[in-house]
């Protein structure tokens, strides 16, 4: 039997604030795989994406990023998760987690709960994208890695 991972750091971003083809670098199913190359700039593709979309590009704000902050600490409590770090910026979502969960799963509840509260506190409209579908979840095996991404999501 293997040894699970230290921790996982999961990013996630907010609805149509990061597509494909972004110069930042982004993922999609052909290069969803451990060390594959993030997808090239591509600014046809990027434009493409942004027609299809059914809500402007959605940006959080102050208070927005307090209250997901506030979510994902009261699931980590509830799940007995270990929260390492979690910094909500106005497009995206890091956090270092630990947990008897699948990251995926993880992610999914962080986006679901947070979602919901937005909403109910009146944040959001009902039927507002918030979150762009999937995410990056990265397994963190040793403890250098597990304070680099402490350090990233803390500082950078």
């Amino acid at each position: 039997m293997s040894k699970p991972p230290l921790a996982y750091f999961i990013t996630f971003t907010c609805y149509g604030t990061w597509l494909h083809g972004d110069a930042r670098g982004s993922v999609d199913n052909q290069h969803n795989k451990f060390d594959a190359p993030f997808i090239e700039t591509d600014t046809l593709r990027i434009e493409s994406m942004r027609k299809k979309m059914k809500a402007p590009p959605l940006f959080l704000s102050e208070g927005q990023r307090t209250l997901v902050t506030a979510v994902i600490t009261e699931v980590c409590v509830f799940r007995n998760w270990t929260l390492y770090e979690c910094n909500v910026r106005t497009n995206h979502v890091h956090v270092v987690v630990d947990g008897n969960a699948d990251p995926d799963k993880m992610m999914r509840d962080f986006k679901a709960h947070s979602t919901r509260r937005l909403r109910e506190s009146r944040e959001l409209g009902t039927d507002r994208a918030v979150w762009t579908e999937g995410g990056s979840t990265k397994y963190l095996w040793t403890d250098k890695s597990l304070e680099a991404a402490i350090e990233y999501v803390r500082n950078q």
